[in-house]
């Protein structure tokens, strides 16, 4: 499924404010909350899960950009969440730059692999530098959610 899809202003966090790639995890964890995908109280839950898969191995990539994904239980559907920050924030990626474009994503346990070829997509999509610097230069939910119509139609 394209990011274009899915992705609504509300699920949207310009600029994402964080430290280190943990508090970008706590974050990205809470935007879905305000967007009612899901309750307050799930919001812990996901964020373990996405904590444990990013110590198994580091969802930081190249150029750029993060996707950390989990699998949980408690929800029907797939959640993203994307948070730009145009400086960086440190996370571990495969050559070391600061992330700037973190796409975080939950689903159901039960359709993990369903979702593998969302991944596929977003990374496909996000490898392309117009894009980024599109996305990057984005001030404001909206204007992210437009950016992604036009590159992804």
């Amino acid at each position: 499924m394209k990011l274009s899809e899915l992705i609504t202003p509300d699920l949207v966090e310009v600029p994402l404010r964080a430290a280190d790639k943990w508090e970008a995890l706590s974050v990205l964890a809470r935007v879905p909350v305000r967007a009612g995908r899901y309750p307050l109280a799930m919001v812990s839950v996901v964020e373990q899960a996405l904590v444990a898969r990013e110590r198994s191995m580091t969802t930081g990539m190249e150029h750029g950009i993060a996707i950390p994904h989990a699998a949980i239980d408690g929800i029907d559907d797939l959640v993203p969440v994307l948070g730009l920050n145009p400086t960086g924030i440190p996370f571990e990626t495969l050559d070391g730059a600061p992330a700037r474009i973190v796409v975080g994503l939950v689903y159901p346990r039960a359709k993990k692999l369903a979702h593998i070829k969302t991944l596929a997509e977003i990374a496909k999509l996000l490898s392309r530098a117009e894009v980024r610097d599109k996305l990057v230069r984005c001030v404001d939910p909206a204007s992210a959610v437009a950016v992604l119509m036009e590159v992804q139609g």
